[in-house]
């Protein structure tokens, strides 16, 4: 998942880069948010000329293969792990000739799902506001038990109206009150992509008909039509908050994803931090598949009053592109605190810009910090957007590596192999997020309370939101080829 960077790094604080190919014409935009992807432009790049009348030949499948092919030759990131032999003619789209090119690194674990192409339209909107169109909630499955539960719903969007909350479990869905279909029958025949194929398209207007269970533990029918919404990056509900915790006041942060409406939010939540004097902060990252890499630097800033001017974090790209290296320094900013101690919740779906701020803690805090839940993604690199305008296409590449300020930076198996102290922890999606009941949020309190001698360390795979405590493994559900949205807000429909 991606970066999108709409307003440009900070300079005067970075390393300026004015990034422009010699060889492609092209608009560049910089990302490294989730996942799978995102991004956005890039300040100081190229002024984009005008998007010219689409031709048959500009946007046949092989002009568009040869474009991502022309943009991973000079920019990807590791330039030993592609594969230039493989034939364009033998793919029938661009992606299935980008996931080939890119085979090697993949096979290295190095570049999973993070170079792909996507649509410029509906990444710019999604970036700039968190537009998109769906019923507005966030799933995951018990693939033991054929269980599908929603674990997080978006105010603004229309799930929400029609009933959908944290906890609440798919029992049936149809078409229509007539065409109900099991939940558990479809997941047990055709696994979870049978579920994601009878939710429909992403578009506004697909309407179709659930059967659900309540955290009351009763059923009802809803129907519910997806409409194209903007989606709260911090909820009004829970996103920023003071969690009492005894005679101590912690602060909460709960960041959905990176964009650039996060930003008054984030800085009304920190604000009431300092105000009330808060030193110790629960930074919940838990379903955050990235985003914009201008908001984490943004939240380093918050974080970081007693740092400004050293290293946050180093952005690092292949060696013919040295130039384009920087560095971002901790920056004042009138809202920030000074926290002695941080717990970042995260879990499978955790990826890139939400790992690099956790990442970017480590040099400074140490054994005063703590990842809390299960291990995270792993995706310790970020992409440049190349713009081919005529076809609204945008190839997302991986052109950078990030790093701390004690050079860290290798966490491809996720961070719970470098952060000093980890603590597994359930997601009890039978309390509200930001509840201090909530298994993840208890036991984050409880580090910051005690340290970590009363923490079980995490193992296990990245990517995987994890077993813990007799609890039922619980994935996010995720399309095969998701829409900029889901690259970035994992689980999302």
């Amino acid at each position: 998942m991606g970066r999108n960077v709409t307003s440009g790094r900070k300079f005067g604080r970075t390393i300026g880069r004015n990034v422009l190919s010699a060889t492609l014409a092209f608009s560049l935009v910089a990302c490294g948010g989730g996942g799978n992807g995102g991004g956005g432009p890039i300040a100081g790049g190229p002024t984009p000329t005008p998007t010219p009348t689409p031709t048959t030949s500009a946007c046949s499948v092989s002009a568009r293969q040869d474009f991502a092919l022309a943009v991973l030759n000079e920019w990807y990131l590791f330039p030993d792990l592609l594969d230039t032999t493989v034939s364009k003619s033998s793919h029938a789209t661009v992606q299935s000739y980008i996931d080939a090119l890119v085979a090697p690194a993949r096979a290295q674990s190095k570049d999973r799902g993070f170079t792909y192409i996507t649509s410029i339209e509906e990444e710019n909107a999604f970036f700039n506001s968190g537009s998109s169109a769906g019923f507005g909630i966030r799933l995951g499955y018990d693939n033991a038990a054929n269980r599908v539960f929603v674990i997080e719903a978006f105010e603004t969007a229309p799930g929400f109206d029609g009933g959908f909350d944290r906890g609440v479990e798919l029992l049936s869905i149809g078409t229509s009150a007539g065409t109900l279909e099991s939940i558990a029958t479809i997941m047990a025949n055709e696994g979870p992509q049978g579920v994601i194929n009878r939710l429909g398209p992403s578009d506004a207007g697909v309407s179709r008909t659930f059967r659900i269970r309540g955290t009351d533990n009763v059923e009802r029918q809803t129907t519910v039509v997806k409409a194209d919404y903007s989606l709260d990056p911090v909820s009004n509900r829970y996103g920023a908050k003071i969690i009492q915790d005894g005679t101590k006041r912690v602060g909460y942060i709960n960041l959905r994803t990176f964009i650039d409406s996060a930003e008054p939010d984030l800085r009304a939540g920190f604000a009431d931090f300092r105000a009330q004097g808060v030193t110790e902060v629960i930074i919940d990252f838990r379903y955050n598949g990235g985003g914009l890499v201008r908001i984490a630097e943004l939240m380093g800033d918050l974080m970081g009053r007693d740092r400004v001017g050293q290293v946050f974090s180093r952005t690092t790209l292949r060696p013919s592109k040295a130039s384009e290296n920087s560095t971002d320094l901790f920056g004042s900013q009138p809202e920030s605190i000074a926290p002695t101690k941080i717990a970042f919740i995260g879990r499978g779906g955790t990826a890139s810009a939400s790992e690099l701020v956790t990442n970017a803690f480590i040099p400074y805090f140490g054994t005063n910090m703590a990842l809390v839940g299960t291990n995270t993604f792993g995706k310790p690199v970020g992409q440049f957007g190349f713009d081919k305008a005529e076809c609204d296409d945008r190839m997302r590449a991986v052109t950078f590596k990030t790093e701390n300020a004690n050079g860290q930076g290798e966490y491809f198996t996720g961070l719970a192999s470098v952060v000093p102290n980890t603590c597994l922890a359930a997601d009890d999606i039978t309390q509200p997020l930001g509840d201090a009941n909530e298994a993840s949020i208890a036991q984050a309190l409880s580090f910051l309370r005690n340290g970590a001698a009363t923490c079980t360390a995490i193992t296990g795979t990245p990517g995987v939101q994890g077993t813990q405590r007799g609890a039922p493994e619980r994935r996010l559900l995720q399309p095969d080829n998701p829409t900029a949205a889901q690259r970035e807000v994992p689980g999302l429909f």
